[in-house]
């Protein structure tokens, strides 16, 4: 059930859940107000649509709640197939809070232009939507709203609500907002590229979920020497257990000019021996690590190259462990 659905956001009282009928509901923090294409995401998985959605104004503000115990979990966009990264969530997560990730959701997207009943293209004076949003329309903004100023919204809901009282505002966002707030569609899937996607990942203070076959795990790694080759040997490590990186970004870790961490997705779950052998010695060897996570993975995955590598590096124990059985000390 979703609460404070309005455009308007009041702080959620300080627990971390609610009971109906005598049945306690998890809350779940999320990029409000009602109608944006987190809340979109989050209805998409039945079983997180059941608990309380708890809209807040900030993804930074959704993971403070998490972090203090406000809600339960807190759901977040993380990366966009055309923008890339979402840095502010990245960099709270690596830097400012200790949550881990649960599950990850993708999301199509489509972009809508949509204003008040009655609003023509001509009557458009304003643009407004969430900066991420606007900046995937610029082509079709350029042509058929050369002059027309974009303004910038937390939110594309919270755009799509100024739109309903605004004369003149048109907003940029998902046909649920339109429906949410009563507004007609204006121009359909106008965004510059197909095959729009935004990865969201669902946090919690503590716990990882049981390896599924099909999981991902995602870690923060800082080198602790920048000398020539320091990340190379760090990435040797995934490539010499065939260990497939989905995603690999560096983010200034805000201490000084030059000084990076990496954030690294990667198929595996701490609990498979591969990926723990390969953290263990990333660990021992070359860079501090910040666990976010090993969760089930949205998308169609590599289970069978893993259950080859695996496979593979079990035979070399055993192929190393009957070299070793042949070391005496007999000349």
């Amino acid at each position: 059930m979703a609460r404070g659905c309005g455009a308007h956001f009041t702080r959620p009282p300080g627990r971390a859940f609610y009971t109906v009928n005598g049945v306690t509901t998890k809350r779940i923090a999320y990029l409000g107000p009602s109608g944006t294409f987190t809340e979109q995401a989050l209805r998409s998985e039945h079983d997180l649509a059941e608990m309380d959605l708890v809209p807040f104004p900030k993804f930074v503000d959704v993971l403070d709640a998490t972090s203090s115990g406000e809600t339960d979990l807190g759901f977040v966009a993380i990366e966009n197939a055309i923008e890339g990264t979402v840095n502010i969530t990245l960099d709270a997560l690596a830097f400012d809070h200790d949550l881990v990730i649960q599950r990850e959701v993708v999301l199509d997207i489509e972009l809508n232009l949509m204003a008040a009943p009655g609003t023509t293209m001509n009557d458009v004076t304003v643009v407004s939507s969430h900066p991420v949003a606007s900046a995937q329309c610029r082509k079709f903004l350029h042509k058929e709203l050369p002059d027309v100023p974009v303004k910038a919204a937390n939110a594309t809901a919270e755009a799509a609500a100024a739109a309903a009282t605004t004369r003149g505002l048109a907003a940029v966002g998902p046909a649920l907002a339109a429906e949410n707030y009563g507004l007609d569609i204006l121009a359909t899937d106008i965004a510059d590229h197909e095959g729009n996607q935004t990865r969201f990942v669902l946090v919690g203070r503590s716990g990882v979920p049981q390896p599924t076959g099909h999981d991902k795990t995602t870690v923060v790694l800082r080198q602790r020497e920048n000398r020539p080759g320091s990340l190379v040997a760090i990435l040797q490590q995934f490539a010499a257990r065939s260990i497939n990186l989905s995603r690999l970004s560096s983010r200034p870790v805000k201490r000084g000019l030059g000084e990076y961490c990496f954030i690294v997705d990667f198929d595996g779950h701490i609990a498979d021996e591969l990926t723990a052998d390969c953290l263990r010695s990333i660990h021992a060897k070359h860079a501090d690590i910040k666990f976010l996570g090993s969760y089930p993975t949205a998308g169609q995955g590599s289970t069978a190259t893993r259950a080859e590598a695996e496979a593979a590096w079990a035979d070399a124990h055993v192929w190393m462990d009957a070299l070793r059985h042949q070391i005496t000390g007999d000349l």
